[in-house]
């Protein structure tokens, strides 16, 4: 029997099992159902380290965004981990977009982190020459890193603590057992004296038999990428954003250097019929069940807007050239040939029953367990403080 046992082996339940292990000397597990780390949201995403400007000062998400920035990249000097910090221009199309970028750049002094408001397209096409924009903000602290180093960097450094790792276990049951709790998996029954679910894309549905997080569903939605050919990868210098729309979680299609030098364009955000459904072919009839049958989703969709952009974006995962077109806005030069298709990712995006979206991390606590029921963008980012804010909270419950 552990002492404590982490469900999910991305960079969230890594963090958290890392900070547990260095301030404790309980016995930590983690249980990861692939036969591989950060196979999913810890893999699947930008890359991207965001510094902070665009949330709300005060907010959990605003903390763990600057902190997680600075920490990620100190950790990454630290262990090898490939990082570009190669800045992001933010750019207006428009004079709404335009005031917008005041805002940005108000929130961004509260929380501390570094901007430049660009006046004109001359100024905005020093910093990205062939992007479009009447004005943009430029944030040198944004960064882009392996996501996929960094996890397996944080597992080196746990089983180096001592913890120990069980691949390909499959968690199919969670049962309270009065003193402990079993967990039934696909490689059989393990036993632990506390429970921290980090299962991503599958939190809700372990947390849902404990009797956690009831009011909470997660609702998957997938994000599609293509990426620019070789020969034009050279039209992107750094990160091209637009302005983000407040009342949305979706930041919309934009241009992404990463650390191998491929610019990433996208993502798109549709409603996959899966929690795993990477293909927008795949269904997965009991996920879409799940989902269809859930009211915060149907009172989701019942708002105008968000109906408007389920069909944009919808629309861009099976036509090609309306994601082209939608990426030409901010970078006018490209055409549909300068497009491959890439890779896609789902994002665990929890509803709440009255229909809200939660844009903040959450979790929740049981008994003998700790919940970690939404991890949403920028969870890469934020992973080391809400990892060390998580353990925390483990240890003073354990005690």
């Amino acid at each position: 029997m552990h002492d404590v046992t982490v469900v999910g082996g991305g960079c969230v339940g890594c963090s958290v099992a890392k900070h547990l292990a260095e301030r404790s000397s309980l016995d930590v597990a983690v249980v990861e159902k692939e036969y591989h780390l950060a196979a999913h949201q810890s893999g699947r995403n930008s890359g991207v380290l965001h510094p902070g400007f665009n949330y709300e000062p005060g907010s959990l998400k605003a903390r763990f965004a600057t902190e997680g920035t600075r920490r990620l990249k100190e950790y990454a000097a630290e262990h090898g981990i490939p990082l570009d910090e190669c800045g992001v221009v933010v750019t207006a199309l428009d004079d709404a977009e335009e005031r917008r970028l005041g805002d940005l750049r108000e929130q961004a002094d509260a929380n501390g982190v570094e901007t430049t408001l660009l006046s004109g397209s001359e100024e905005v096409r020093e910093y990205e020459p062939n992007a479009a924009g009447q004005a943009a903000l430029y944030c040198p602290e944004a960064a882009s890193i392996d996501s996929q180093e960094y996890v397996y960097a944080l597992a080196s450094e746990l089983k180096d603590a001592g913890v120990d790792f069980y691949v390909g276990h499959r968690v199919d049951e969670v049962r309270d057992d009065g003193s402990s709790l079993a967990l039934e998996t696909s490689n059989g029954r393990l036993e632990t004296r506390y429970l921290v679910n980090a299962a991503g894309l599958h939190a809700d549905e372990l947390a849902h038999q404990l009797g956690v997080g009831r009011a909470y569903q997660i609702v998957p939605f997938r994000g599609e990428y293509y990426e620019l050919v070789p020969d034009r990868q050279s039209l992107v210098e750094s990160m091209i954003y637009p302005v983000p729309d407040p009342d949305l979680p979706f930041l919309g299609v934009h241009y992404t250097r990463r650390t191998d030098d491929k610019v990433i364009v996208g993502p798109n955000a549709v409603l996959a019929f899966g929690r795993e459904a990477y293909r927008n072919t795949d269904v997965s009839p009991r996920d879409l069940y799940d989902t269809l049958t859930y009211r915060g989703f149907w009172r989701l969709m019942a708002s105008r807007e968000m109906a408007s952009v389920a069909w944009d974006e919808l629309n861009k995962s099976y036509r090609k050239s309306a994601f082209v077109a939608a990426a030409r806005r901010l970078l006018p030069g490209v055409t549909e040939r300068d497009f491959a298709k890439s890779y896609a990712g789902i994002r665990a995006q929890v509803v709440a029953a009255d229909g809200r979206l939660v844009k903040e991390p959450l979790f929740e606590h049981g008994p003998r367990s700790t919940h970690v029921l939404n991890a949403v963008s920028p969870g890469l980012t934020s992973s080391l403080p809400f990892g060390d804010h998580l353990a925390e909270r483990v240890l003073e419950r354990f005690d």
